[in-house]
């Protein structure tokens, strides 16, 4: 069977977001202690040796307070086809580096996304996105850019020195836990040109991530002069350079191919499987950590490897909607969010028109997976990351946009929703073949299992969800959900599979 799927298997966001987190919690540049005017560094980032994009940092200090602005911008080629995406904040602190606000934007998709929160005295934090408007107290330690640039400076760069922080990240609403290992002095290739600096070893993570590992190099002035990360089978690499250079042309660099992980065999009729076990081996340094859930059985083995075993299992007939139970995972997963706007008047409209006057849950869900399969008829690769309301006005996107809508949808209609991301199987794609590829789907909670929908996959004529689908992450939608992949993408190969026919 040759299959060609336009949109489908792109899960692009996570690069965008990872970079973003990498200049924002790795970059400890700290300027002069007693500077008090406007200072301006720029960034060239590199994928894998290719230009993609650029980064800058500015620090001002008026009167009691300290703003620092982040922008990056970054484009990469999919199929042919460049997706651009900028993300840019301002953190506002003391001057000792107490936080007091933030403002975050995120130019993901059709439009312009744009997060602010303010810290009070009593370190209540009000955040703000478009309408929607929530409080969270600030957590107990936690810095920011000032903070961290504060505690930079204070431990300085003596050879053999380690401590640690703790940093709150804007674009994700996370805090990160960071250690810092000061190395010697080495020379560095800095586009050609050779400087001796620091070496700093840094790790940062999360609740929702493993650990990531950087190493930077840094001049006497405590100033970030370049940083080279490991991430999803990736290199990424940042390096202080001119403006013109950092502002000027990227490269042409294609990320499809390079998302990809071989089959050890085909997998015939892939519809008609009842189940498929698969051996996943370990070939980096992170521990595989992969979810299980109601189609998918996760066991861990004594070398670090795993077997994962996918059997699709059918929703239930008779499960009235609107859900009323007490499971807190189903009832959260009701719950508008940033990218899944289910409350908005527009995703509303379209559920009913979606179900009709159906009340039982399997059907309303499989409706909903069929509509959203043909009502984005623009398959586009060209979109960065779009919220459910934004697909519903646009029509456009690929395998992303169709499960931020289809859970809009779902939540919309009375059926918990959540977004799965991970790899699905295809015998052809492209220049590739028997392979697996970044993609998203959904999961919709029915009669007390979470049971797997595929609108894209539905909408290219594959049938929807299989046993080809294996689940790395799942979340809410939003981009941050996806810094769970950086615990696996790029981690592992797949030994062997074993297929049980229906």
């Amino acid at each position: 069977m040759k299959v060609i799927i336009k949109g489908a298997l792109e899960m692009k966001i996570r690069y965008f977001l990872v970079i973003y987190l990498i200049f924002t919690l790795f970059n400890t540049s700290s300027y002069s202690a007693a500077s008090q005017s406007d200072e301006t560094e720029y960034f060239a980032l590199f994928m894998d040796n290719h230009k993609i994009g650029y980064a800058i940092q500015d620090r001002l200090v008026e009167g009691d307070k300290v703003k620092t602005s982040m922008e990056l911008s970054i484009t990469i080629s999919r199929t042919g086809i460049p997706v651009s995406v900028k993300m840019s904040s301002i953190t506002t602190e003391t001057t000792d580096g107490k936080p007091l606000g933030f403002e975050m934007e995120q130019d993901l998709g059709i439009i312009t996304m744009k997060t602010v929160g303010t810290v009070d005295k009593n370190g209540t934090m009000t955040i703000t996105t478009g309408q929607r408007k929530e409080e969270r107290q600030w957590p107990e330690g936690a810095l920011m850019s000032e903070g961290l640039r504060l505690l930079h400076y204070k431990h300085g760069l003596k050879e053999g020195t380690s401590y640690k922080a703790k940093i709150f990240e804007p674009s994700t609403m996370e805090v990160f836990s960071a250690e810092v290992h000061i190395g010697a002095k080495t020379n560095v290739d800095l586009l050609g040109r050779v400087v001796e600096l620091t070496e700093i070893k840094s790790t940062a993570s999360s609740g929702q991530i493993a650990t990531v590992n950087s190493v930077e190099y840094y001049d006497d002035e405590l100033k970030l002069q370049k940083s080279v990360t490991p991430v999803m089978g990736f290199t990424i690499e940042q390096i202080a350079c001119s403006k013109e250079f950092a502002l000027g042309e990227n490269d042409v660099f294609e990320v499809v191919d390079k998302m990809f992980i071989s089959s050890p065999q085909p997998i015939n009729n892939i519809d008609s499987v009842k189940s498929i076990t698969y051996y996943l081996s370990k070939t980096g340094t992170n521990d595989l950590k992969i979810p299980s859930n109601n189609n998918q059985k996760v066991k861990k083995l004594s070398n670090g490897n795993v077997e994962v075993t996918i059997e699709p299992i059918a929703a239930p007939a008779g499960v009235r909607i609107p859900y009323k139970g007490n499971d807190s995972t189903a009832k959260d997963s009701l719950e508008p969010t940033r990218f899944v706007e289910s409350d908005k008047q527009i995703i509303k409209d379209l559920a009913k028109e979606a179900i009709g006057n159906t009340k039982d849950a399997a059907e309303a869900a499989r409706k909903i997976e069929a509509f959203v399969a043909q009502y984005i008829s623009n398959k586009s690769l060209s979109i960065g990351y779009a919220s459910a309301a934004e697909v519903a006005n646009s029509k456009q996107g690929d395998c992303t946009e169709h499960a931020v809508l289809t859970a809009a949808l779902c939540r919309a209609a009375g059926i918990p929703a959540q977004v799965v991301t991970g790899l699905a199987y295809v015998s052809q794609w492209r220049t590739v073949r028997n392979g697996f590829g970044g993609h998203a789907w959904n999961q919709v909670y029915i009669g007390d299992k979470w049971i797997n929908i595929d609108a894209a996959f539905r909408s290219a004529g594959l049938g929807g969800y299989d046993a080809g689908h294996i689940a790395l992450a799942i979340g809410n939608g939003n981009p941050e959900d996806f810094l769970n992949l950086i615990n696996v993408m790029g981690q592992f190969e797949i030994d062997k599979i074993e297929v049980k026919k229906n």
